[in-house]
């Protein structure tokens, strides 16, 4: 009786302590790293243009022990995004696929900035100041 008492009690004393978990996520962006230089890219002929498609050029893939010719291909195109292709990046001790991805793609009105240091009328830089006289010409 005791003993079934103890480990109800025990029971007990543990679901009442809030659980505590670690969790370990280990992500390897962009793959690993080869020693080996990639080899030139290969010229492809890319097919006709596809409407609502964007050509992904073919490149190089690292197997593990050699390289291999991936072939490019089509991609759904995304509105308002522009397809930035995969590359090889040199390391420090080899390298690295960093692979493509859609980014943002920016439109005319986003590009203007608004400058505090506009020129005024004429490019003139002296930021409201007219010489004598020029007001009554227009130049001001």
């Amino acid at each position: 009786m005791k003993r079934t008492t103890f480990l109800l009690a025990a029971i007990l004393a543990a679901a009442t302590f809030p659980a505590t978990a670690q969790v370990s996520v280990n992500i390897n962006v962009g793959g690993d790293v080869v020693r080996r230089a990639p080899p030139p890219p290969r010229y492809e002929r890319m097919p006709g243009v596809r409407a609502g498609q964007v050509w992904v050029p073919g490149h190089w893939q690292w197997n593990g022990r050699d390289y291999l010719w991936a072939r490019g291909h089509y991609q759904a195109a995304r509105p308002d995004y522009a397809y930035a292709p995969g590359a090889w990046v040199q390391v420090d001790n080899g390298w690295r696929w960093r692979e493509g991805d859609w980014r943002r793609a920016e439109r005319r009105a986003e590009r203007r900035h608004d400058r505090h240091d506009r020129h005024d009328r004429h490019d003139r830089h002296d930021r409201g100041h007219c010489p004598p006289g020029q007001a009554k010409k227009g130049n001001c």
